[in-house]
């Protein structure tokens, strides 16, 4: 079993936290913690990895070479498990309504439906959290509303604040380095859905055009012409797909830079991928650079995105205190909140606890999913952020309890409990910020002053505001 079914327990009836009011009744603890180990789930389930060994399931290249790239390859591996009705879902999400195309490494397959009774093995793929988010089908989108009439491909306009390609520098001391356009996993969420991944029917995707040698010269050159940044996070796509000596040589150049302080690695592959990080040419190249950066007084860390307790196994736990031992300073997490995956309380202190008690994963950031097309199924409201981030106080240490965020466009990042001005019935909340980002800082007319929206999913609205939306679907804040 998994962490997640291994404390399901702890929440049906009377738990090791209730007790008694003055009145004699019970009374309930909303969240009782109970330790469960991690668990690998048997691959062997599967009829297409029947006769996978250990050795070929931890080998990085064997993982690469098996992803499951679609529907024909899903059912190689899956078998005759899932019905027919789920394959058509499927085919009808990637040719009407997918943002991303479909790619998953057998590690991140295996954590859907990893206990199912082959027997209701279809409802459970189905209903399976990690399922709703790696695999979208089309019933899982809104009828009404699959897209805010405010979405946009790129949501929060990064592209706009490229200094050179690939290179965002949206706040005054933190710059985004893009490194490359591809990943080992592509979530359907994907924030940078207009650049990541190849093309599907509905995206004709951005193409990063430098040679990845020139793109790279460009940054290293703009940061040795810029003191005022001192953070770099080293993104993508992810990391994990920049061959190592290319992305070891990076990394050195940026510790090169005096002015530079924090490096950040983005990389969703410690969980998808957890195989990559172990392999032994990566780990000695991270042990150099992790030296490097502790010589020179450079804080080094590892960022990762998993939303999910079912996807914290024990080898993700493995590559995540390897990147310690060798001299990472931190690796973190950077969730996203999405509905029908993670956002109950229950769900997501069981995360956090698998994270941070189970496999040294701090739980940094859960970030409201951004305003791409086809995503109000994923998304909630800041308000029911604002619960949530209520809900999981007090559980976990101090050090080790996330903030939720909101990324708000031309603003940044915010603590949902920061918004200025909340109109709950048409669903605008309004931001302000202490900085000029991007293109404002050259902007004569730019100020202080202004107040950002972000909008709720209609669908959480009062009928008022769905009404309000129905007949001005252009009304823009």
């Amino acid at each position: 079993m998994t962490a997640l079914r291994d404390t399901v327990r702890r929440r049906a009836g009377q738990g090791a936290g209730d007790r008694t009011d003055h009145a004699g009744r019970a009374v309930h603890q909303p969240y009782t913690y109970a330790r469960a180990e991690l668990v690998e789930p048997d691959w062997r389930r599967f009829p297409g990895w029947a006769h996978v060994t250990e050795a070929q399931w931890r080998d990085a290249q064997w993982q690469r070479a098996h992803c499951v790239k679609n529907i024909r390859g899903l059912r190689a591996v899956v078998g005759g498990l899932l019905a027919e009705s789920f394959y058509a879902d499927l085919a009808a999400d990637q040719e009407r309504l997918a943002t991303m195309s479909m790619l998953l490494p057998p590690q991140m397959l295996n954590t859907i439906a990893p206990a199912a009774d082959p027997a209701g093995f279809t409802d459970a793929f189905f209903a399976d959290p990690v399922r709703r988010y790696m695999l979208p089908v089309a019933s899982d989108r809104d009828p009404d509303w699959p897209s805010h009439p405010r979405s946009e491909r790129d949501s929060l306009h990064e592209a706009e604040m490229w200094v050179v390609e690939g290179l965002t520098h949206r706040y005054p001391t933190k710059v985004l380095a893009e490194l490359l356009s591809t990943c080992p996993q592509y979530c359907g969420h994907c924030t940078r859905m207009d650049l990541v991944g190849n093309s599907t029917p509905q995206v004709d995707k951005h193409r990063l055009l430098l040679k990845p040698v020139d793109r790279q010269d460009k940054m290293i050159d703009y940061l040795r012409r810029s003191p005022g940044v001192r953070d770099v996070v080293v993104s993508g796509g992810d990391v994990a797909n920049v061959p190592w000596r290319q992305l070891e040589s990076f990394l050195m150049r940026l510790l090169d830079i005096e002015t530079v302080r924090d490096i950040r690695l983005a990389t969703k592959a410690l969980a998808g991928l957890p195989q990559h990080w172990l392999q032994p040419a990566v780990v000695e190249g991270l042990e150099r650079v992790a030296r490097t950066a502790a010589r020179r007084g450079v804080n080094l860390a590892i960022h990762t995105h998993v939303n999910h307790a079912q996807s914290v196994t024990p080898l993700v736990a493995e590559a995540a205190r390897t990147a310690l031992a060798v001299g990472v300073r931190d690796v973190r997490n950077q969730g996203v909140l999405l509905r029908g995956v993670n956002t109950t309380p229950a769900a997501l202190l069981d995360l956090c606890f698998a994270l941070q008690g189970e496999a040294n994963i701090l739980p940094y950031y859960f970030y409201l999913c951004d305003m791409i097309p086809h995503a109000e199924h994923w998304r909630i409201a800041v308000w029911e952020a604002q619960d949530l981030q209520h809900a999981i106080m007090g559980y976990l240490p101090g050090y080790a309890t996330p903030r939720i965020i909101c990324d708000v466009p031309y603003v940044g990042k915010r603590w949902v409990h920061q918004v200025a001005e909340y109109d709950r019935e048409l669903g605008v909340s309004y931001w302000t910020k202490n900085y000029l980002a991007g293109a404002e800082r050259a902007d004569p007319a730019a100020d202080l002053d202004r107040r950002y929206p972000y909008y709720d999913p209609i669908t959480t609205l009062p009928e008022p505001g769905r009404a309000f939306w129905r007949a001005h679907p252009d009304h823009h804040a």
